[in-house]
């Protein structure tokens, strides 16, 4: 297996930095702050980071077929433009139920967008760690960031044997893609909520992107939402 590499590419300090979504047309990351109400994407060109702030904490995004993406902002799904920087609301769900929304959201291989309020976690180990965002290699494997946990860990889905760990230097890690050319970087997302001066001041990439290397796999492209 290759050496495996880890890099802090993006300083961002995200509060709940979460759903990192490769755009290969475009060459870059994209990823929400889940509380700090911005979608944000990153040149691996340029090292520089643009975000488009936004109304309501937002939980994911995810490319679109048409063009742009497709973001769940509350309990709304929305069009975001980007060039434009324009947000328009598709759906709206739960308008009766006050202090909800989306968790997370996912585009599946028939191009739809599912998104929930809450959902059912099973226990990966016996740690003091949460199982978060995921995503699959093209062998099948599950890679899965544990919040609170420090790491990205693979998983074979059939066995439920654990594979492979990989060791951040923060501790709120909360999701990974694969992307690049060829789609083996790993791109690995952090939070900082919750954290005091002292517990960010000896882990001060809290809240940052991170770049995985070398770990000898490849993942799959994003599903676009068909809509």
């Amino acid at each position: 297996m290759s050496s495996v590499r880890i890099e802090c590419v993006a300083k961002e300090g995200y509060r709940i930095g979460e759903s990192p979504v490769w755009d290969e047309k475009e060459g870059a990351l994209l990823c929400v702050d889940i509380t700090g109400r911005k979608v944000c994407r990153w040149s691996p060109l340029t090292g520089e980071t643009r975000a488009i702030p936004v109304d309501a904490p937002v939980s994911s995004v995810a490319l679109r077929k048409s063009g742009d993406y497709v973001i769940t902002l509350g309990t709304r799904f929305a069009a975001l433009k980007w060039k434009e920087e324009l947000v328009t609301t598709i759906t709206q769900v739960d308008k009766d139920k006050a202090n909800t929304r989306f968790n997370d959201g996912k585009v599946d291989p028939a191009g739809r967008y599912f998104a929930g309020n809450r959902r059912n976690i099973y226990k990966l180990e016996k740690e003091e760690s949460i199982p978060d965002g995921m995503c699959i290699d093209t062998e099948g494997k599950l890679w899965v960031a544990c919040y609170d946990g420090g790491r990205v860990i693979r998983l074979d889905p059939e066995t439920g044997k654990r594979l492979q760990t990989v060791k951040l230097p923060v501790d709120k890690t909360t999701s990974c893609c694969f992307g690049g050319k060829d789609y083996s970087e790993m791109y690995v997302t952090s939070a900082s909520d919750g954290m005091d001066k002292e517990w960010l001041s000896w882990q001060p990439q809290a809240g940052g992107i991170f770049k995985i290397t070398g770990l000898g796999v490849k993942g799959i492209p994003p599903y676009p939402f068909a809509g």
